[in-house]
């Protein structure tokens, strides 16, 4: 028996028999006196083959999974029309003679490499997209016979070093059990695809492929991230109870989906969902989430080749407010620039774009693209119950000429004879310690505040997140993060404002008894996490840990905190 650790991408248990993906062999010879009419010729045959192919994994999907999840591969029929991504193809043809496959590596990997940098985890994990499209155009070139993994008729486990999105589509619930794969994050498109498909799902282990063999006995432990390789009589009926517990669970859990989150002791808290798009909708709403806590605006800027429109943005923002009913939505302006970046948009090349141009200071710099959103948001207010949030502040100033930008082109917009509402709550991200320090001062001058942990975290601990050898400073539960939480949640109650958290601690089991008895008002996290964080809510007491909150201020490390918090819900 061995175990095999990985990232717990969807939750479940699954046990079955192991089917290890081959990855094809998609080696070639460089050629670089090739002739160049003939070889776009050959690409573009490659690429309407390949169009067919996600055409059809499109139509299948719709049916299967629905709308929300088939749009992937909408996405990635527009990646094999992009004129940027195809036309860097041609003119690598033509002015360096090469044949048309390494045309497609060499290109695609400027791509992949491009989004592998940024420091956002939904966009790094967006490389997979193009790694899928550019395998499967390339898998044309060379003659490569796709298998289908829609052939799968036994209950299987699948084990891949990377499971592609179009991998996932072609999945059948109702055999393929789970999977494991050697890369990937929770935000990867599969994960996102295996969390709809309710498939346990572990992945970045990064030794499945080599330590499993097909027909090898496998669980997947989705709930902690583990993979179990041949267990033995005991540990397979331990793990048969934990499924059974957890299919039991979620049935409590489905019921909590049009309750409100409140404590034993009868305090109520905002369970809200964090969202990229209006397609995520669904989810949201599925979950019983209590409002949008975070809508990520810059994703209609992204995969396309010019900025969004003001019609296009007033549009997804009124689609937004209206299915949410009168339910509070929280709308991040622009955050993008440094490290992620825009075709279309020169910024300049920065040595630490975490710290560089970028969110709130772009926004000020380039006002035309900033009074295009806020006049959308503006004429979007009157669907719903919009709340606008400006990330990356650091200074009062700031925050007062984005507030000044706002109020003019609510001017404006009045003068025309547009509706407005008057009731916009004008708030802020906490995501840079200094700004937390002086968190009484905003305070003054902001409706609202949510803490963006995720940035918070690697600002206070000076450790980047995607940076592997200082990944063990990321740390939620140090007591230096959780005072700077502590500093800001007293500020805004100072001032009679309430204040959120948007980035993944709010849904932490160990970090929501912390942040519930300091007080937090509202909790936004992924829609697949609003139901196990109300459940977790009502069993706890907020009087209770209001005394207990402030002791883990004063604990030393990390992991003191994690243990008394970890021993205080064991006796629950």
């Amino acid at each position: 028996m061995k175990q095999i650790s990985g990232i717990a991408a969807s939750a479940g248990i699954a046990i079955a028999n192991a089917y290890v993906l081959e990855e094809p062999d998609y080696s070639f010879e460089k050629k670089t006196d090739a002739d160049p009419a003939v070889e776009k010729e050959r690409l573009e045959t490659a690429l309407d083959k390949a169009k067919v192919d996600l055409a059809q994994i499109k139509e299948k999907a719709e049916v299967d999974l629905g709308e929300e999840e088939a749009a992937i591969f909408a996405a990635h029929l527009l990646v094999l029309s992009d004129p940027e991504f195809i036309g860097g193809m041609q003119a690598h043809i033509d002015n360096e003679k090469v044949n048309a496959e390494s045309a497609v590596h060499d290109v695609s990997q400027t791509f992949i490499s491009m989004f592998e940098l940024m420091d956002n985890e939904y966009m790094k994990e967006r490389a997979a997209d193009i790694r899928d499209v550019s395998k499967r155009v390339l898998g044309y070139l060379l003659g490569i016979q796709m298998k289908s993994l829609a052939a799968i008729d036994e209950a299987t486990i699948i084990i891949a070093k990377d499971l592609t999105p179009s991998d996932t589509a072609q999945l059948n619930p109702q055999f393929v059990k789970g999977f494991a794969a050697d890369i990937g994050g929770r935000t990867s498109h599969s994960a996102i695809m295996a969390r709809s498909m309710e498939i346990p799902a572990v992945v970045g282990t990064k030794e499945s492929t080599t330590s499993i063999h097909n027909g090898d006995t496998i669980i997947i432990d989705g709930l902690e991230g583990v993979v179990i390789v041949q267990p033995d009589e005991e540990t397979t009926q331990a793990y048969k109870q934990k499924k059974e517990n957890y299919e039991q669970q979620k049935l409590e859990w489905a019921k909590l989906v049009n309750e409100a989150t409140k404590t034993v002791d009868g305090h109520h808290v905002e369970l809200a969902a964090n969202i990229g798009t209006p397609d995520d909708l669904t989810g949201v709403i599925n979950n019983g989430a209590e409002g949008i806590g975070l809508y990520r605006t810059e994703f209609l800027y992204m995969g396309r080749d010019q900025l969004p429109t003001e019609e296009e943005q007033f549009n997804a923002y009124k689609t937004v407010l209206e299915r949410m009913e009168g339910k509070p939505v929280v709308i991040r302006t622009l955050d993008i620039g440094g490290d992620k970046e825009l075709p279309y948009l020169e910024l300049p090349k920065e040595m630490n774009p975490f710290l560089g141009f970028r969110a709130i200071r772009l926004c000020l710099e380039h006002q035309d693209i900033f009074r295009t959103q806020l006049r959308a948001l503006l004429r979007a207010s009157t669907f719903g119950n919009l709340k606008i949030m400006f990330p990356m502040i650091a200074a009062l100033e700031e925050l007062r000429e984005a507030k000044a930008i706002l109020e003019e082109e609510k001017q404006k917009l009045v003068n025309e004879g547009q509706q407005v509402s008057d009731s916009i709550e004008v708030g802020m991200m906490v995501e840079i310690p200094s700004t937390a320090v002086i968190a009484d001062l905003f305070a003054k001058e902001v409706d609202f505040f949510s803490v963006g942990t995720n940035d918070l975290i690697q600002y206070t601990m000076a450790a980047d997140r995607m940076n592997e050898q200082v990944s063990y400073l990321y740390q939620p539960y140090h007591p230096a993060i959780l005072r700077l939480v502590n500093m800001v949640i007293e500020a805004a109650h100072k001032e009679g404002k309430w204040a959120g958290m948007c980035g993944e601690m709010a849904g932490d089991e160990i970090a929501i008894p912390i942040l519930l008895g300091l007080g937090l008002d509202e909790f936004s996290m992924s829609a697949t996490s609003v139901l196990p964080a109300r459940s977790q809510i009502a069993k706890l007491s907020k009087q209770e840990l209001e005394t207990f909150a402030k002791e883990m201020l004063m604990k030393n490390t990390s992991e003191d905190v994690h243990e008394a918090v970890k021993t205080r819900l064991s006796s629950l």
